[in-house]
């Protein structure tokens, strides 16, 4: 739902929430501004963020007040195990607050792409429910935008709180995925950005199933502005993004962005097989003309593991490749929605 900017603030806290969750009352309306005819979403993928949420709603609903704008806040609860979605719909209660739950935990991608697909803001901001994604930033966002920009993205400055394992994987990773000229993914650019109502449209249009958002955000263009930022530590609790859920995303990145993954197994293949052809002919003219026995098992053997080795690591990249087709063809839909709080300002309907 989008909350009217000629309406009063908020005089009530949610009855479902404790006292010390509650928000301040509101009593002041706010001014006209010449913003104040446009709206704007603020999208939250949740995985098990109760006690961050409990931060972020309130602080939130202050910044969005204070952009004399029409807004909406929708918390997509992705298949939480925490209380996740009681806090809330607890927010819904209240007017510009809506909470969109899962049936099960889909992954971010499909979170966002929820998010999106209710968000009916002139623009849309996504942030992460941890407070890493500073809301304060938002301001500076919606001047970019009033001022001309289509998408406003936030970059970080530094990783300096990274494992180094990290940093290197991140650096490989832009390098691999922005070996196409067509395009080029912001480094160190992630989900926190505003985006105009037309670029939300735009990566609603795209079909695919398989999504990777930050490719989806560099490809359908528009003009952006970075805006550069340092994180925050998570306000509570520890992150659930481990190294084998990284090493997952960047592999669906690169298969859904680039395809020199394939052209690298014909080079190798290429490469491989013209000094194994070259040497096959040196030994047969060795054995024709001198006599000289072909002799070697164990050069033999290594050889054969080798190439061995290399073609199960080239049939396991068209696999990645086959399995993007066999997902797309399945059409199985991106998320399945269990339950929806908040009434939307559109269409009356919850």
């Amino acid at each position: 739902m989008i909350s009217p900017t000629n309406a009063s603030r908020h005089s009530r806290a949610p009855a479902r929430l404790q006292q010390a969750e509650a928000p301040a009352p509101r009593t002041a309306t706010p001014l006209a501004s010449p913003a104040g005819a446009r709206s704007i979403s603020c999208v939250i993928p949740c995985f098990n963020e109760a006690a961050n949420l409990r931060h972020l709603l309130p602080l939130l609903e202050d910044i969005l007040w204070a952009t004399h704008m029409r807004w909406e806040i929708i918390v997509v609860d992705d298949g939480s195990t925490d209380d996740t979605a009681a806090v809330a719909e607890a927010w819904c209660e209240l007017s510009g607050f809506r909470c969109i739950s899962l049936s099960r935990n889909f992954g971010k991608e499909a979170a966002l792409t929820a998010g999106l697909a209710a968000a009916t803001g002139d623009a849309v901001v996504l942030l992460d429910g941890d407070l890493q994604h500073s809301p304060q930033l938002i301001h500076t966002m919606v001047a970019q935008w009033v001022a001309g920009a289509e998408v406003v993205y936030a970059v970080r400055e530094e990783r300096s709180d990274e494992s180094r394992f990290k940093q290197i994987g991140s650096r490989l990773f832009y390098s691999l995925v922005n070996s196409s000229d067509r395009f080029a993914v912001p480094k160190d650019a992630g989900d926190f950005r505003l985006m105009d109502r037309k670029v939300v449209d735009a990566l609603m249009s795209l079909p695919e199933r398989s999504r990777f958002m930050k490719g989806l955000y560099a490809w359908v263009g528009f003009r952006a502005v970075a805006l550069p930022y340092t994180p925050a530590p998570r306000a509570e609790g520890r992150s659930t993004f481990n190294a084998r859920r990284l090493v997952r995303l960047a592999i669906d990145g690169l298969t859904a962005f680039t395809t020199w993954p394939l052209r690298m197994v014909s080079v190798v293949g290429l490469l491989l097989a013209l000094p194994a052809f070259g040497y096959g002919a040196f030994v047969a003219i060795d054995h024709l003309l001198f006599g000289n026995a072909v002799s070697g098992w164990t050069t033999i053997v290594v050889s054969l593991m080798f190439f061995i080795g290399i073609q199960m690591i080239s049939t396991g990249i068209v696999g990645e490749y086959i399995a993007r087709i066999y997902e797309e063809v399945k059409g199985r839909p991106l998320y399945v929605v269990r339950e929806e709080r908040g009434t939307g300002i559109e269409t009356g309907k919850p």
